[in-house]
């Protein structure tokens, strides 16, 4: 063989070395990548039952606060309006049941 096809060889080799390299490198980032992805969806549902708990709780709180101090009439409006709200989940809830 001719010593510049040799080298032209050479050349060639080196850098399909060098793109196989790349490709194994990229391969290895996008796999950390789609890891760190899935932890964080994992984290992001846990974090979303967390605060859908804290605001029930708060519901409850409030409630509970409403009906203590029932002697204020602004605490007892906002009573009558929770009551009502529960109510009204509850009847949503039997016609679903109904159906």
């Amino acid at each position: 063989m001719d010593s510049s096809k040799e080298d032209l060889v050479l050349t060639l080799k080196s850098k399909v070395k060098t793109i196989i390299d790349l490709y194994e490198t990229q391969k290895k980032i996008n796999k950390e990548l789609e890891n760190n992805n899935r932890e964080l969806k994992e984290k992001l549902i846990l974090l979303e039952d967390k605060v859908s708990d804290v605001e029930e709780k708060y519901e409850n709180l409030r409630l509970a606060k409403a009906l203590v101090s029932s002697g204020d009439s602004e605490h007892s409006h906002e009573a009558k309006i929770q009551v009502n709200r529960i109510v009204r989940e509850i009847d949503k809830c039997i016609a679903l049941l109904n159906r």
